[in-house]
């Protein structure tokens, strides 16, 4: 049986939620946009799952737009608000989806500054609020990190952005489900999540948007998602994600122990038995869930190789670079070498994870790591 350590790439479905949108594709068929007995279900279903989200994020249900996925919600965000001429803040440790929008705006006139993190992967509050200007249009800061799960003081970003007037946005993909989100404390304009990380289907996200900002059609034709996504509802994928938001609300306290009980045994199994390890982060400031470790002198990616032929799956950096060698641009900004960040996997808990298979991680780490150094050693 294999072990699946890769929790922030992507969580196994959980079985309530299969059943949930299994029953939504057997027997209930109907458009959400249709007025007769079938569609009006249909429509029903759609709005009870975003009143799920809404319950778990203390948001009002009409702030929820759903998408494909939070790399939609990123870009329709992004290419939605910001023009030629705007200025936009954000960190050097955002996901791709929010990376290479701005990227490419940047190149068509927005102007973009971007805040180092220091050596444990977290930006400073009041270096994000001192790069603020008076034609800022928009701060964006990830508010957990998908590599080494650090944590971004987004409560005291948002505070003072609010007394300077300027939106804020937060991809919150990793931290939803794995983390307290109260957006009634802590009142983001724009925040992007999705349903795959938190045990629910792939292909299904959200973007809340706060107020009326007046964001222009992301996708045109039907109207849908009122007026900023057209085309018909993904129902028994918005209907998966409802029931994987009522587990997260129930679950969230037990969950934040628990991974963190599996992760510190991970990281006590590694250090009893493997020298030269450096914990790539800081375990006050990060998901519970989140390990990212680097095994001095080897390369990674030949270890999640090793790993994953003894039945073990882990990650090498980011699932959406999973087929790349170069070195993770995360761990650099903190401040790694190349050699270092190469030399770091990272290791996911969750849902099906108990104490047994951490601890065969830990043995099989324990056997690989020393042979592969000496393999590699000149």
């Amino acid at each position: 049986m294999r072990i699946y350590l890769d929790h922030n790439a992507t969580t196994p479905v959980r079985p309530s939620v299969a059943e949930a949108m299994s029953g939504i594709l057997r027997a209930e068929f109907g458009n959400p946009s249709s007025v007769y007995e079938e569609g009006a279900l249909a429509r029903a279903r759609v709005e009870a799952a975003r009143s799920e989200l809404a319950r778990l994020l203390a948001i009002e249900p009409r702030s929820i737009r759903w998408t494909g996925g939070a790399t939609e919600a990123n870009n329709t965000l992004l290419f939605g608000l910001l023009s030629p001429g705007d200025h936009v803040v954000t960190t050097e440790i955002e996901h791709p989806s929010v990376a290479a929008p701005l990227a490419l705006l940047e190149s068509r006139g927005v102007e973009v500054t971007r805040i180092a993190p220091d050596e444990t992967g977290c930006v400073a509050a009041e270096t994000v609020l001192g790069a603020v200007r008076s034609d800022t249009r928009l701060v964006s800061v990830i508010w957990a990190n998908n590599e080494t799960g650090s944590l971004q003081p987004v409560a005291d970003i948002v505070d003072g952005c609010r007394a300077r007037g300027v939106m804020t946005h937060s991809d919150a993909t990793q931290a939803v489900g794995k983390a307290v989100i109260d957006l009634a404390s802590v009142p983001l304009d724009f925040l992007s999540t999705s349903a795959h990380k938190l045990g629910g289907p792939k292909g299904v996200g959200a973007l809340i948007v706060r107020g009326d900002p007046k964001l222009p059609a992301y996708l045109h034709g039907g109207g849908q998602e009122y007026g900023l996504r057209g085309g018909t509802e993904n129902v028994a994928g918005i209907v998966g994600f409802g029931e994987a938001c009522v587990l997260a609300r129930e679950e969230l306290a037990d969950r934040l122990v628990r991974h963190g009980e599996l992760r510190d045994r991970l990281w006590a199994g590694l250090q009893k038995r493997i020298d030269g390890l450096r914990w790539n982060g800081d375990r006050d400031r990060q998901l519970s869930n989140t390990l990212n470790v680097e095994f001095e002198g080897l390369a990674g990616e030949v270890l999640v190789q090793a790993l994953d032929v003894e039945g073990i799956a882990v990650s090498a950096g980011a699932a959406c670079h999973s087929g790349s060698i170069e070195p993770s641009k995360i761990l650099l900004a903190m401040g790694r070498t190349s050699e270092q960040a190469r030399a770091s996997i990272r290791l996911s808990v969750g849902w099906g994870v108990d104490e047994s298979q951490v601890d065969r991680v830990a043995e099989v780490l324990g056997t690989l790591v020393p042979r592969i150094r000496a393999a590699e050693a000149p």
